[in-house]
């Protein structure tokens, strides 16, 4: 069974639990070298995934989104700002879309981006509003629910596998739905549910149990990771957080890549579009 491969293409001051606490004066961009490992690790294993591109990225680094492209990756939208839809209203969020779509056309215009993640996963049902633009801003596909809820984000009781969440309550599936989701891959087992989607998750969890809940996802669903370049990039400036955010920022960062390494070498990989066309379920 082919699994999404996707990589959220921010550099190492997006994140929500590191811009509040960011130096003032000019930040030293990583982006183009750290994701370059991630373009030469997948190169070399004629592997292809989804890059969920941050708008103001590909303004920065027109250059960086063309090779990415040229390597046969798919692109996709990951904000224009990298701002939680939480802090944004339709209109807003409305604009973003706009705005990242005129930047794509200016980088690579012929590639039609059908494919969307929230910042921070912060699509729930206060935020449910957002399928609908998304709808009307011409997306096929969402990938923003993360199906456990913690204390930042997350939903309890969505459904685990793709499905076309109602615009009424993400957690029910709607048939007719115009949009499909791509939940964050959860194993539940026994009333337990754990998170093995990527990120801070693949990084904390011991590896042996990771390996194992993917396993057992893949035995009857396709399932998603998630890398960030910053992830896998040993220059990535460590600033001085709170405790928690620190821990779940750089937390066992070394062991990012080979991590992934291993991941590459246990399980078949495409770009979240290519899976969600096999099983069916993206309507173009």
């Amino acid at each position: 069974m082919l699994n999404a491969l996707t990589i959220d293409l921010e550099d190492w001051y997006h994140p929500e639990l590191v811009r509040c606490s960011l130096p003032s004066g000019e930040l030293e961009v990583q982006i183009e070298h750290s994701t370059r490992l991630l373009l030469n690790l997948l190169r070399r294993r004629e592997v292809k995934a989804t890059f969920f591109v941050v708008g103001e990225i590909a303004q920065r680094h027109p250059r960086l989104i063309e090779a990415i492209a040229a390597q046969g990756h798919e692109l996709a939208c990951h904000g224009m700002s990298h701002k939680p839809l939480w802090q944004m209203a339709p209109d807003e969020f409305r604009a973003e879309l706009q705005e990242f779509a005129t930047t794509m056309r200016a980088v690579v215009p012929a590639v039609k981006i059908i494919g969307f993640r929230a910042p921070t996963f912060s699509l729930d049902n206060r935020t449910r509003w957002a399928l609908g633009v998304l709808t009307e801003c011409g997306y096929y596909y969402d990938s923003s629910i993360f199906p456990l809820k913690n204390p930042v984000y997350g939903v309890n009781g969505c459904p685990l596998m793709p499905y076309r969440p109602s615009s009424e309550d993400v957690t029910s599936a709607d048939r007719e739905g115009a949009l499909v989701e791509f939940p964050m891959s959860v194993w539940a087992w026994a009333g337990m549910k754990v998170p093995v989607c990527g990120g801070f998750y693949l990084r904390a969890l011991p590896f042996g149990l990771v390996r194992f809940c993917l396993q057992q996802i893949s035995q009857c669903r396709p399932f998603t990771i998630y890398v960030h370049p910053w992830e896998v990039y040993p220059n990535t400036p460590r600033l001085a957080l709170p405790f928690l955010s620190r821990f779940v920022t750089y937390y066992n960062i070394g062991a990012m890549m080979h991590r992934l390494v291993a991941l590459l070498d246990a399980f078949s990989f495409a770009p979240m579009r290519v899976v969600l066309e096999e099983i069916g379920e993206l309507r173009k």
